[in-house]
């Protein structure tokens, strides 16, 4: 008998097939997701200022800051990333939901104003890096910039307006080849990160307290867990752990990944920025960093034109970068705590107050820049808010992620729960030396 031929499988069944034997891919969105870009974002060009003052002023003196916030920081963002992945909530969701309303109010209150005072700051040294490149005046672009912020984060699709914001952490390349265009001391600037050389007085005190509040930073901890939250929502195939913990080893696997990445992308950005002031701006005796586009400037007749527009380009990429995750963290706040609908997936005429938070706290951002306050003043004490908001926000954020009633079984525990605390601790205790520093180095009443 000849043999037969085996009948064509139907197209159905043909596809099944293919699918069943081709080879599994690695997505860069399972890897690479709201911890990178909340990495990036933490070096707003308002933390640029902060770091570059720290180089003029201190030297190599800070660079251990790097260093000791690096596991911290890492820690609190893991533990907010599993609060938003567990619950399907962000921070202000669950506060909401299970603390008094007083709290909730009062912390989304402070977050609301610190980002939008960051917002106008970062507005500004972005115009201002944009006329330094161009020398057109910064007017036009400071609108321009607000404009396109806004807007894409109104009308553009939450999958491809993720995947722009992804691609804009290349932005801090620009910091890591500016470290490679100055001539660094590597003894002194190795040495710096393990033994701090810096007077404890007043000045100093409020620097670690400015560095530590831009670095772990309240905002961060209410995008990324909104993000993660914001994935379950959008991606059918997620659900929170709390409904599907059989997914639980392998999300929480991608977390800590895409944090630990994230964050040590951060920090040696950071410290490059750091660095490269030491080596030039304080090296010739500039001390005095009031904006990270003076920085620009003050790089160009000490280390020449390509760093200084290096520098001054990398302002205006990971501005792009902060400002929608300033305007977003608000507006998920604000927008869980007063129960809005929210979601950067939602079409705007379903989350019209979510989408309005946005806008109006990008508008009255660029606002405060053709206003007599100084922004970039405004800036230094909205970092130190930060700093002093970071404590309750971290502490409530300890106790929420140790919750089983909250959490289940992913409530925080070991390490990590002991390095979360140990962050809330050494952030309760720099704020507590600012305030006796303040104290302690004020001039007599007379």
């Amino acid at each position: 008998m000849a043999n037969r031929q085996p009948l064509p499988a139907p197209a159905a069944d043909q596809r099944y097939i293919r699918r069943a034997f081709k080879k599994p891919q690695i997505r860069l969105r399972n890897v690479f997701g709201p911890g990178l870009i909340t990495g990036a974002s933490d070096d707003d060009p308002s933390g640029i200022a902060t770091y570059s003052q720290a180089g003029a002023q201190f030297a190599y003196g800070l660079g251990w800051t790097m260093i000791f916030t690096y596991p911290l920081m890492s820690a609190v963002q893991m533990i907010s990333a599993r609060i938003g992945r567990t619950t399907g909530h962000g921070i202000a969701g669950n506060l909401r939901r299970h603390y008094p309303a007083w709290l909730t109010i009062s912390l989304v209150t402070l977050l609301l104003i610190a980002n939008t005072i960051n917002i106008g700051a970062n507005l500004g040294a972005m115009a201002d890096a944009t006329a330094l490149v161009s020398g057109l005046r910064p007017g036009a672009f400071l609108v321009i910039y607000a404009a396109f912020c806004a807007l894409s984060e109104v009308f553009m699709r939450y999958g491809n307006y993720v995947r722009v914001l992804k691609w804009l952490t290349v932005a801090l390349l620009a910091y890591v080849i500016t470290l490679f265009l100055v001539d660094i001391p590597w003894s002194r600037a190795l040495g710096g990160l393990v033994v701090p050389t810096v007077t404890l007085d007043s000045a100093a005190l409020t620097m670690i307290v400015a560095i530590f509040g831009t670095t772990i930073s309240p905002y961060l901890f209410f995008w990324q867990a909104s993000q993660e939250a914001e994935d379950v929502r959008e991606f059918d195939e997620r659900k929170p752990l709390i409904r599907a913990p059989k997914d639980g080893p392998s999300e929480l696997r991608r977390i800590e990944l895409d944090t630990l990445i994230g964050m040590a992308a951060s920090n040696l950005v950071a410290l490059a920025i750091i660095l490269t002031a030491a080596a030039t701006l304080n090296a010739n005796g500039i001390t005095d960093i009031t904006t990270s586009a003076e920085a620009a400037a003050a790089l160009a007749p000490v280390a020449g034109p390509y760093a200084s527009t290096v520098f001054a380009l990398g302002i205006v990429g990971t501005g792009l970068l902060a400002i929608p995750v300033l305007a977003g963290s608000a507006a998920y706040a604000l927008g869980e705590a007063l129960r809005w609908p929210v979601g950067l997936d939602c079409k705007p005429r379903r989350a019209k107050a979510f989408y309005g938070t946005i806008v109006a706290a990008t508008a009255v951002g660029a606002l405060i820049n053709f206003t007599p306050i100084n922004p970039i003043k405004a800036l230094v004490w909205a970092a130190v808010i930060n700093g002093v908001v970071a404590v309750p926000v971290m502490t409530v954020m300890m106790l929420m992620a140790s919750r089983k009633s909250i959490m289940g079984k992913f409530s925080v525990t070991g390490t990590l729960r002991a390095l979360g605390w140990v962050a809330t601790g050494a952030m309760a205790a720099a704020v507590a030396a600012m305030l006796w520093g303040m104290i302690a180095y004020a001039p007599p009443v007379l």
